[in-house]
């Protein structure tokens, strides 16, 4: 693996024990209030009882699992063996380790080690693609796994928001992917409450909504759903307000901004 990537990994191993236990995740809660999908990813993608379902970089499953208590299969896809291990853990927890499987493996890499299996949804959620330092690879493998007909998902970070300091007061990042290579950060904290990480550095990379776009496109996808939001589902911000359904909005008297994404394509 791209020793870049390995560091993000140990980035991302010590994550799993600290987000786990945060409120920010609120395992607990998850499994007594046990939530499906979101009405907007219904609204897209329909019924998928009987479906098969991917989801690439699926943390430790939480979103995964959703897509099983609507009935469909599930597989979740990501780099760093404490969060598959926390996957299962939680799949068991929450009666689903019938309905899902989950497989360690960078993105990279998930055709080859899933062995020619296909999809009927592929999923991807918030936080994604800036791990990512190829784009037009990310397109490639989705279009493998993604079945004839198969549909595909992406809700994430809009890269304009990714440009802004922490405090979303300056434009201190590029928008287009820096041929220089990534973003270096050094960072003890994570993005919810809890502890601090041993392995701090990370490599992060932007990728335009025209490059994400025009990837899918060259790969064969056809996009007929494209929206910018001027909400996100964290503190992205500390001006960012919280409303309703865990949503983060601008305040009034605040430029409005895109926060987020959502595409939806077919095969």
């Amino acid at each position: 693996m791209d020793k870049r990537l390995e560091a993000n990994r140990a980035n991302w191993d010590d994550r799993v024990g600290i987000h786990t236990r945060s409120q920010f995740y609120d395992v607990d809660g998850w499994l007594r209030d046990a939530p499906g999908p979101s009405t907007q990813e219904l609204e897209l993608i329909g019924d998928v009882k009987g479906k098969s379902v991917l989801q690439l970089q699926c943390h430790f499953g939480k979103e995964t699992l959703q897509w099983a208590r609507a009935g469909a299969i599930v597989t979740g896809v990501d780099f760093s063996p404490a969060a598959i291990e926390a996957a299962q853990d939680l799949a068991t927890r929450a009666g689903l380790s019938d309905r899902s499987t989950f497989v360690c493996s960078n993105v990279y890499d998930a055709a080859d080690v899933l062995a020619g299996e296909v999809f009927d949804l592929i999923y991807v959620t918030l936080g994604s693609l800036c791990w990512l330092p190829d784009i037009k690879q990310w397109a490639e493998i989705v279009a493998t796994l993604l079945a004839p007909g198969g549909q595909f998902y992406l809700f994430d970070v809009h890269p304009f928001s990714f440009c802004l300091d922490d405090e979303g007061a300056r434009i201190v990042y590029d928008y287009f992917e820096d041929p220089d290579g990534p973003i270096v950060f050094d960072d003890e904290a994570t993005y919810t409450d809890g502890g601090r990480l041993e392995h701090t550095r990370t490599y992060e990379w932007n990728h335009s909504l025209a490059e994400i776009v025009q990837s899918l496109i060259d790969v064969g996808l056809v996009i007929d759903t494209l929206r910018e939001h001027d909400w996100t589902t964290f503190q992205a911000f500390p001006w960012l307000e919280q409303g309703v359904h865990g949503k983060y909005h601008i305040p009034v008297g605040y430029p409005r901004l895109p926060l987020s994404f959502t595409l939806h394509a077919r095969s």
